[in-house]
């Protein structure tokens, strides 16, 4: 484990400790690279009881999860700091600083961004309370856990209508409520040659009885039974405290995430990201791979790299 109070220096240090970071911390740690994770412990999928789609860990406890991933990265070698980055910059002699607020201080020669996202939810009483539960983002995610339940999906954003179909594949109760928003006709014929509802209204509330979803409350007062709420949130990539990085981002109707290229690159030289933060519609199995090969592809010019300087060093003596 690192001190606080003193300088630790590494090869990569990967920024956030979910299944990207981990599964990038465990493919380095076993190619003999010396990596710190630091983690600040709030994973984007904490308040889910389960994850889904994983293959031989299906409903696997997410927190669970990563505590299984931390003892397996830190059996090969890695590091777990429990803190949360305050600020991370480029050193002028190469590398990266990154402090911490235990105030610690960690230089790498490379960064990896797994730092997730946050998701925006629209303010309607009761429902953050419920995320993660019967308030859901992901048909693939959820979609079982809630099928041929009532769903009302409350419309945050153009696609949301896209949205209501998607669920309509796990039940045929859907409703979509626009909350103010406009649909084209294409949409509107789609939803209405599926049997979904569209409701021109507000969702103002969240009913709640015996710790269960019975129905949402509209803004003109009327009130609809509901089982389940699908919210699709804005999702935003965690970057606290990385502003000084100078990294692009891209923003789409779905949220905003780190700009990268195929194999992980950012926009700054020597920093890569992976995970939500750079696509926020990957599940646990995605950013797990996804991770695996940024770090693969790192180290793999990590070493290309360092043959080139003992060729130079070579020739040069």
């Amino acid at each position: 484990m690192h001190q606080p109070n003193e300088t630790h220096e590494y090869e990569v240090a990967i920024l956030g400790g979910g299944s990207a970071g981990l599964s990038a911390a465990l493919t380095l740690a076993r190619a003999r690279r010396s990596v710190i994770v630091v983690d600040h412990g709030q994973p984007r999928n904490a308040p889910a009881a389960a994850a889904h789609g994983l293959l031989g860990n299906e409903g696997v406890d997410p927190l669970g999860l990563l505590e299984k991933g931390r003892a397996e990265a830190s059996a090969y070698g890695a590091t777990i700091a429990h803190a949360e980055v305050r600020s991370a910059a480029r050193l002028e002699e190469g590398g990266f600083a990154v402090e911490l607020d235990d105030g610690a201080r960690v230089v790498a020669q490379q960064l990896i961004i797994a730092t997730g996202t946050r998701d925006e939810l629209p303010e309607i009483e009761g429902l953050a309370a419920r995320w993660g539960r019967d308030v859901v983002h992901c048909p693939y995610c959820h979609g079982w856990e809630i099928r041929d339940q009532r769903i009302v999906l409350t419309a945050t954003g153009p696609m949301s209508a896209k949205q209501a179909m998607l669920f309509h594949q796990w039940s045929a109760h859907v409703t979509l409520v626009t909350n103010g928003l406009s649909f084209g006709s294409d949409d509107l014929e789609m939803l209405a040659a599926l049997g979904i509802d569209v409701v021109t209204d507000t969702v103002s509330r969240v009913e709640v009885s015996g710790d269960r979803i019975t129905g949402v409350v509209l803004a003109s007062g009327g009130r609809l039974g509901a089982d389940a709420l699908a919210v699709p949130s804005f999702a935003r990539a965690r970057l606290e405290g990385l502003e000084a990085l100078g990294l692009d981002v891209t923003e789409n109707p779905m949220g905003v995430a780190v700009t990268t290229d195929e194999a992980g690159r950012t926009s700054v030289e020597g920093v890569w990201a992976a995970g939500n933060v750079a696509n926020p519609a990957t599940q646990v199995s995605e950013s797990a791979a996804q991770a695996a090969r940024v770090a693969m592809t790192l180290n793999t010019e990590m070493v290309f790299a360092r043959a080139n300087a003992a060729v130079a060093a070579g020739a040069a003596s």
